[in-house]
């Protein structure tokens, strides 16, 4: 059955990317694995305590000009990604606590309580716990 594995994410720079989401969001790094013939990393991460063969965001350098210049705005300044927690009070305090740049403060809606924050990079994000 057809899922999707990866998720790719345009980075500046490998070592501040896998720093930045293991650090303040706590993933997991899953891979790290040079691939000489095309100079680059297969580096994936995925959400803490997420299942092994939960979908990964694969942290992709940018390699040339035209993909630098989508780094931070993917989405064209939407919200890219959503977050699930079980305990959305819990990972607001422990992302605040690591420095965390919040674009929206929480808010509670029909569907749950939800905020937006901005990565290293700009891309915006939801943190979110469904109803």
């Amino acid at each position: 059955m057809p899922h999707l594995a990866h998720i790719a994410l345009l980075v500046a720079d490998y070592d501040e990317a896998i720093a930045y989401y293991t650090g303040a969001l706590g993933f997991t790094l899953v891979e790290d694995s040079y691939h000489p013939e095309q100079e680059k990393r297969w580096v994936t991460i995925r959400p803490p305590h997420a299942p092994d063969n939960a979908t990964t965001i694969l942290l992709a350098r940018a390699s040339t000009p035209e993909q630098a210049a989508f780094i931070g705005n993917q989405s064209g300044g939407r919200v890219f990604l959503f977050l699930a927690t079980d305990d959305f009070a819990r990972d607001h305090a422990a992302f605040t606590q690591a420095g965390v740049t919040w674009v929206r403060p929480p808010a509670i809606h029909d569907y749950g309580t939800v905020a937006v924050f901005a990565d290293l990079y700009g891309n915006l994000w939801d943190l979110i716990q469904l109803a």
